[in-house]
């Protein structure tokens, strides 16, 4: 008996099941199986069994090429700018305009995470931050809960603002591909959001840390910032290529062009400007690029595909279009905490989409339409920091600062997660429902 003759209940199951096979397999990641593994075994899964077509592996494709090629690119410009010391030359520069206070240091260490994950996506913000910091913290000769603290404000920070542009985080590009956002768009709706979200943040990781934060710091052990930098011809020439690279952004709106044509086309143009560079092996690192993202994002959503064709998206839909009754301020914040809370229990990736498909069967207006579609940004991205399991970055995160006998248990990170993230996404929240009133769109 085929799948065709099957009561409706059985698939359902058949695609719950599947996805919740996929996405332990991505989050425990057995040895040897990597995330593109877990999730193109359960895409093509889900075709044999028929909860999926060819038609919604194409259009899944069509959702996220523009995604993952954007970032993959955004990677490999942070690994290029990481070998010529760019990073630790704008780290330790942030640090000595701390000049010797530690609540200055506090203050510019957000900032520094704050800038860096707007212009190359979160995944970059903590994993290459981090270890910077933790390197500071230890010239600095900082007591083990001083260390903490900063290397929790750079990870959080990461997180929590990086909604301001479509290429901030994975799951911007994906929802703005969508809903058709375009950048110069997201941008005005988002930047004032992000600089709530930054505020909000760095409050709240201030009244949590600030008994563990020195008043007074040593920088003048600090090396010189310029020292760091390995090469300063790669240097000179990604402050042209980037300046570029943004104008390339807003041209995309106007062109109607995807976004990861500017972003290949600068990481093309860095690779050949550094072709020389000893710092440097291009090949190297393009076969270190997340090329698996690309096939982990494929897969993913066509099981994500699987469960929106037996109906579930559209429950959750409803649950959409009952908040949009409640007006704005509902909506956005309803919106926000439900991609919130699934994105801590199930990750972000597959719950952007997931919602993305819900606001798009719950029929609203398009302005209600994309206010939902800006609330399930805010969420997906911020509510990752519920739990370690929320996204990639933050496993591996976890992982880098394992490496560095810095341990974070589960139970800690989900202790201040909690106490943290729940105000900052409020907050948000509320700022992107009263200025959605003002743009009045």
């Amino acid at each position: 008996m085929g799948l065709q003759d099957k009561n409706k209940g059985d698939c359902v199951l058949l695609a719950i099941i599947l996805f919740i096979i996929v996405l332990v397999l991505v989050i425990v990641q057995p040895r040897g199986l990597s995330i593109g593994y877990s999730a193109a075994g359960g895409a093509i899964i889900a075709l044999l069994l028929g909860l999926v077509s060819i038609a919604n592996v194409v259009e899944v494709v069509d959702i996220v090429w523009d995604a993952t090629l954007t970032f993959v690119a955004l990677i490999l410009i942070s690994m290029v700018l990481d070998r010529i010391g760019f990073f630790e030359w704008a780290a330790l520069s942030m640090s000595h305009l701390a000049k010797d206070s530690g609540y200055k240091l506090f203050i510019w260490i957000g900032l520094l995470g704050a800038v860096v994950a707007m212009f190359f996506a979160n995944d970059g913000a903590a994993l290459i931050l981090t270890p910077l910091v933790y390197e500071q913290t230890r010239i600095l000769k900082l007591s083990p809960k001083a260390t903490l603290a900063f290397i929790m404000t750079s990870g959080f920070i990461a997180d929590t603002t990086s909604v301001p542009l479509v290429i901030s985080n994975l799951v911007n590009i994906v929802s703005a591909d969508y809903f058709h956002l375009g950048f110069l768009s997201y941008l005005v709706h988002m930047v004032p959001v992000d600089l709530v979200a930054l505020s909000a943040s760095l409050v709240a990781l201030f009244i949590y840390y600030h008994k563990h934060i020195p008043v007074h710091i040593d920088t003048s052990a600090l090396p010189d910032p310029k020292s760091r930098i390995k090469d300063v011809r790669v240097f000179r020439l990604a402050w042209i290529i980037l300046p570029l690279l943004l104008s390339g952004y807003f041209l995309s709106q106007f062109l109607h062009w995807p976004v990861s044509i500017f972003t290949m086309a600068a990481v093309a143009v860095l690779l050949a400007g550094a072709a020389q560079s000893p710092y440097i092996s291009s090949l190297k690192l393009i076969k270190e690029a997340p090329w698996k993202i690309v096939v982990f994002s494929i897969g993913m959503y066509i099981v994500v595909f699987g469960l929106r064709n037996q109906g579930l998206t559209a429950i959750l839909g409803h649950q959409f279009h009952q908040l949009s009754v409640g007006g704005t301020l509902t909506a956005a914040v309803g919106t926000g905490f439900i991609a919130a809370l699934l994105s801590s229990v199930m990750n972000n990736m597959p719950t952007v989409l997931i919602d993305a498909l819900a606001i798009h069967h719950a029929h609203l207006s398009a302005v209600m339409t994309h206010l939902m579609a800006y609330a399930n940004v805010i969420g997906s991205d911020l509510g990752p920091k519920l739990t370690p399991i929320g996204s990639l970055a933050t496993l591996l995160w976890l992982h880098v600062l394992e490496q560095r006998q810095v341990r974070i248990s589960y139970l800690y990170y989900m202790k201040v997660g909690f106490l943290l993230t729940i105000p900052v996404l409020l907050t948000t929240l509320v700022a992107l429902a009263i200025w959605t009133g003002v743009i009045g769109a």
